[in-house]
């Protein structure tokens, strides 16, 4: 059984054949060198080329066609060479000539060889002899050769043999304005010659696309697309013409092009030569021509992806106004005749307007890509032009709009296509200009960020919020404010297409704290227009419920306390600076009180001690009023709404504390408050706590000098009660560690009320609550806790001795008392 060779192996031993053939053959021209030799060259080379009987090929197909077959599976290898070959045929026909031999015979006598397609490629190479040898026949000759390669209507063999005209022909088309001889030709015949090549030769590639079976449609398609650059280089060609001008461009070139673009329906070449217009042509003939260039991209088929074209189009001409610095003219002829000067965005928007509004078929990511190309063009080349801007997001709201109406959806779905392009519209502004209160101008960026789903939104408005964090801008208007909490609203309010249960707890309180974060940016210089701006974001706030406010709220209430304190420090400026800051500690009560009514205790509560300390440092008329109405609210808020134990013990600790700081009580609203602490802090439920909060209400009863003067309301024999009976409710709890510990901590307070001047604690007192923890640590088994009560009690006895050793001049000391 013999093995018979595959397909491939068949055409690579076809190729190996015809090769060898074109070597042995073309050595017979390269040695000929006298001209009764050249038509014996002539017929050598027809053979080299494209006999077929040296080369052992069954039947009467040609070596050229098998090269060419074998052509897309192995780089024109043989194509290659027999091209080279005609270039030696081409050398020596020159040389023989340039002595005087004729060429009009040979040229004559090649047309009569008899397979068309080595007529041509000879002819083609005697006819470029021919024009070098009498550059009078150049135009006739040129005409007569694209004319003749009609003849040849194989997609394939005509498309190499084109190209090779072209190549050819490329340094002998006449590039000058104006001929001495008009036989010599000028550009324009130059023009109608690569425009004739370059129809014919788009057609034959179109018409690749037609021959065979359906079933191999992918694989011509990826043959037409290797062989898509031999009829780019037309345009190459075209471009490389140096006295081609703009108004030749305008009246000739594009025309010509277009209308072949247009007319071959064809989406793989109009889309391939769009480019190539592109790509080839300089930047100043695009500029000149941008108007009919982007009509006939309306005209394309619908399988041409228009977005692409006109997107790198965009981008080459941005890229040319920006090395301009934006100093280009464009000039478009209107219907009247008349030139008038425009924008470049112009042109575009209205075109692309055109265009979206033509092309039906056109997704709607592509819509949205071409406004994003649109958007990218308007801020580099009118970065001053924020209307631009402004018209490509409206633009972009109708055709969103358009998407929800087809879609029956009103908002984009997460991660979509449309939803990436509308994110990627959103986030170019924010990025280029860094700056929110310039985005607040653009009349439709808010209302384009209403199309995105929550997710969307919301990452946007963090987006926004970090431009404004990172930029350190300032909201200095109530109307910028509630511009500015508008466009981030997602992070405002609930939103009916978003269920407030599903949201993870800590994202929800990162977006938060940042929401929080920007209202410290809510900052003017007048302090007038201040309290207008904290006004609107309370106002656009409180809607929020209780989940936001605890966030949103406290940073409008701080800036409230120092607004304050900035007019009390204008006072000398404003006579109505009383006025003002009552209104503002009205404000903040209010707020407060929602925050209260949100069935927030704790924070609240530390809300209104904070005021209240506020407005005793501040000291304005009927401050002392305000100051107890502030504290009685933070005690109601204990004693209402706290109910845990520990949550107990530390609100009556802050409110205490907040007592001690304040002066400005008189003895009308301080005793009713004091004793109301004392009372409560009796009243907790752990006995250990109960010891300490009475043993802080010691405080309440005696605080220290102020600028040399104590509290007219001291009461020295009150502050001791309190002590004495924290000591004896701490001999009431069982655990002796605790006891120890809590007589260790009263120590200390002893220690402290003595040296702000209490009489009433003698160091006998003293040396008793020495002596009794003593008594107690001896009880004790070591332990580490033991060890640290130990050692706070021993802390507290080095810092007696010291004061001991060195008195304070300005409070009590310890004489008389013996420490062993």
């Amino acid at each position: 059984m013999t093995n018979q060779a595959s397909p491939v192996e068949e055409q690579e031993k076809l190729l190996e054949e015809a090769l060898n053939v074109v070597k042995v053959q073309s050595s017979t021209y390269v040695v000929s060198s006298y001209v009764e030799q050249c038509f014996d060259a002539i017929r050598q080379a027809y053979v080299s080329c494209f006999d077929v009987r040296g080369a052992g090929v069954r039947g009467d197909v040609s070596i050229y066609v098998a090269s060419l077959y074998l052509a897309y599976f192995a780089n024109l290898t043989c194509h290659m060479a027999i091209t080279d070959e005609l270039r030696h045929l081409e050398l020596y026909l020159l040389e023989e000539f340039q002595k005087g031999r004729k060429v009009a015979d040979l040229y004559e006598l090649v047309q009569y060889a008899g397979n068309i397609v080595p007529r041509l490629y000879l002819l083609i190479t005697v006819g470029l002899v021919y024009i070098k040898t009498n550059s009078n026949l150049r135009r006739d000759l040129l005409k007569d050769l694209v004319e003749m390669c009609r003849g040849v209507q194989h997609p394939l063999r005509g498309l190499f043999l084109r190209n090779y005209l072209l190549q050819c022909t490329r340094n002998v088309l006449p590039d000058t304005a104006e001929a001495q001889n008009e036989n010599e030709g000028t550009v324009r015949d130059a023009i109608d010659f690569v425009l004739m090549n370059f129809a014919e030769m788009n057609k034959l590639w179109v018409r690749m696309q037609h021959q065979g079976h359906s079933r191999d449609k992918e694989r011509r398609e990826r043959e037409r697309s290797e062989l898509r650059i031999l009829v780019g280089t037309n345009l190459v060609r075209l471009s490389q013409l140096e006295t081609v001008t703009v108004d030749d461009y305008r009246r000739l070139v594009l025309p010509g092009i277009l209308e072949q673009v247009v007319s071959c329906r064809d989406a793989i070449a109009q889309e391939y030569l769009m480019e190539c217009i592109i790509q080839v042509f300089p930047d100043e003939f695009h500029l000149a021509n941008l108007q009919p260039f982007l009509k006939s991209c309306a005209e394309l088929q619908p399988g041409v992806n228009i977005k692409n074209i006109i997107i790198a189009l965009i981008e080459r001409l941005a890229t040319y106004s920006q090395r301009n610095e934006g100093n280009i003219n464009l000039s478009v002829v209107m219907e009247d005749g008349k030139e008038q000067e425009v924008q470049l965005f112009e042109v575009f928007s209205d075109q692309v307007a055109a265009i979206t509004q033509s092309r039906t078929d056109m997704p709607p990511e592509d819509m949205l890509s071409l406004q994003l190309a649109l958007l990218k063009l308007a801020q580099r080349c009118h970065p001053d032009k924020l209307n631009y801007v402004d018209r490509v997001l409206a633009h972009t709201d109708k055709i969103c709009a358009d998407i929800h109406q087809s879609s029956g959806k009103t908002h984009l779905e997460h991660n979509t296509l449309v939803f990436k392009e509308l994110m990627k519209i959103l986030k170019l502004p924010a990025d280029h200009y860094k700056n929110i209160l310039t985005l607040i101008k653009l009349q439709n960026y808010s209302q384009l960020i209403k199309h995105l789903n929550y997710p969307g939104r919301t990452m946007i408005a963090v987006h926004l919020i970090n431009d404004v964090l990172e930029s350190d801008t300032m909201i200095s208007t109530p109307e910028n404010v509630d511009a500015v909490l508008s466009m981030v609203e997602v992070l405002v309010k609930d939103q009916p297409d978003h269920d407030a249960d599903s949201d993870d707890v800590e994202e929800f309180m990162e977006e938060q704290g940042l929401l929080a974060r920007l209202i410290h940016h809510f900052k003017s210089e007048s302090a007038d227009q201040q309290y207008l701006i904290l006004s609107a974001a309370r106002k656009a706030l409180q809607g929020g419920g209780a989940r936001r406010i605890q966030h949103t709220f406290p940073p409008i209430i701080f800036h409230a306390y120092r607004l304050a304190y900035t007019y009390k420090d204008l006072k000398d400026q404003d006579e109505m600076w009383e006025k003002k800051c009552q209104k503002i500690f009205q404000f903040c009560h209010q707020t407060i009180t929602m925050l209260a009514k949100a069935e927030l205790a704790e924070l609240p509560l530390r809300l209104y001690l904070q005021g209240a300390l506020a407005i005793s440092e501040i000291g304005f008329s009927n401050h002392e009023t305000i100051a107890y109405e502030y504290l009685s609210q933070a005690f109601s808020l204990y004693e209402d709404e706290i109910s845990d134990s520990k949550a107990q013990l530390a609100a009556i600790t802050l409110i205490i504390a907040t007592f001690e700081q304040i002066n400005c009580f008189g003895a009308e609203n301080a005793e009713p408050m004091r004793t109301q602490c004392a009372l409560a802090a009796s009243k907790l439920l752990k006995k250990p706590d109960q010891s300490r909060a009475v043993a802080l209400c010691a405080h309440l009863f005696w605080k220290g000098a102020k600028e040399g003067k104590l509290w007219s309301l001291n009461d020295a024999s009150r502050a001791l009660d309190c002590l004495k009976k924290a000591a004896r409710v701490a001999q009431q709890c069982m655990d002796g560690g605790v006891q120890a510990q809590l007589l260790a901590e009263l120590l200390g307070r002893y220690a402290l009320l003595r040296e702000r001047g209490n009489t009433a604690l003698t160091t006998a007192l003293i040396e008793a609550v020495i002596q009794k923890i003593r008594e107690e640590l001896a009880n004790l088994d070591q332990s580490e806790e033991v060890e640290q009560i130990t050692k706070h009690f021993h802390n507290t006895l080095q810092h007696i001795k010291n004061r001991m050793e060195c008195p304070d001049p300005e409070g009590l000391g310890y004489e008389g008392l013996v420490l062993s």
